[in-house]
């Protein structure tokens, strides 16, 4: 798997690009997210906390939670206590407004860090949930290890993460909507003309799939699922420790 960084011209490593990255696009984030999946990946994020609330969890772990839109859907459709943890002290600002708007301060807590070194003991956590992180990850079997050893045994892990249509024409429409159009919009909107070009070069770099279920299979989670959602735009990835 070839590493793709948001800055090219840059020195830092990918994990500090990405940190840099999102500080950057904090403010404009959840304006863009919506506007580039046209309000799609709100149904994606519902179809993971249906899975989550199947598991009647005390404990959630949501990594890489952004300006916690996961995180927010899991504390209004479950009794859990979340915790949100993310690299970028930006999203995260944006985040704790969001919870503190709607009075979920005591049900969520924001903590900035780096999901391949997590401040968390072994077995802490009922259920970890990614969407859209582990394709940011510097070190992706490194970070699969560590939520292996955060989450309690028996505990669900869910990926949700953006996969490649094979299929014609939503092949073709897809390359050519994320080759040209996300770029555009995502550079007028966000003024860093670089993280929106990374997003499509990113996934497509990033496994899916059978390879991604074997890489989850290679950190010891079992009884792993792929689920494709949107003709394979993107797909859900549970498993079991």
């Amino acid at each position: 798997m070839s590493t793709v960084k948001p800055y090219s011209d840059s020195d830092l490593t990918k994990k500090e690009q990405v940190e840099q990255m999102f500080d950057n696009i904090s403010g404009k984030y959840d304006e863009l997210n919506h506007i580039l999946s046209m309000g799609i990946d709100v149904g994606w994020r519902k179809k993971v906390v249906k899975i989550i609330k199947n598991q009647n969890p005390e404990t959630v772990l949501d990594i890489a939670t952004g300006t916690g839109d996961l995180a927010i859907m899991m504390a209004k459709s479950t009794d859990a206590k979340i915790t949100g943890f993310d690299l970028s002290a930006g999203m995260l600002e944006v985040g704790r407004k969001k919870i503190a708007e709607l009075n979920l301060g005591n049900r969520i807590e924001m903590i900035q860090g780096d999901a391949e070194k997590m401040p968390f003991d072994d077995n802490s956590f009922d259920c970890i949930t990614v969407a859209f992180g582990v394709r940011n990850f510097e070190d992706l079997k490194k970070g699969l290890d560590e939520i292996y050893r955060v989450l309690k045994p028996g505990g669900k892990f869910v990926i949700l993460e953006f996969s490649q249509p094979q299929s014609f024409p939503m092949k073709q429409l897809y390359s050519f909507y994320s080759k040209y159009i996300l770029p555009m919009i995502g550079k007028k909107i966000s003024k860093d003309k670089s993280a929106y070009t990374y997003l499509p070069e990113s996934v497509k770099a990033f496994p899916y799939g059978e390879e991604m279920k074997k890489i989850l299979k290679s950190s010891n989670f079992i009884k792993t699922t792929d689920k494709k959602l949107t003709f394979g735009i993107s797909s859900i990835y549970a498993s079991l420790k």
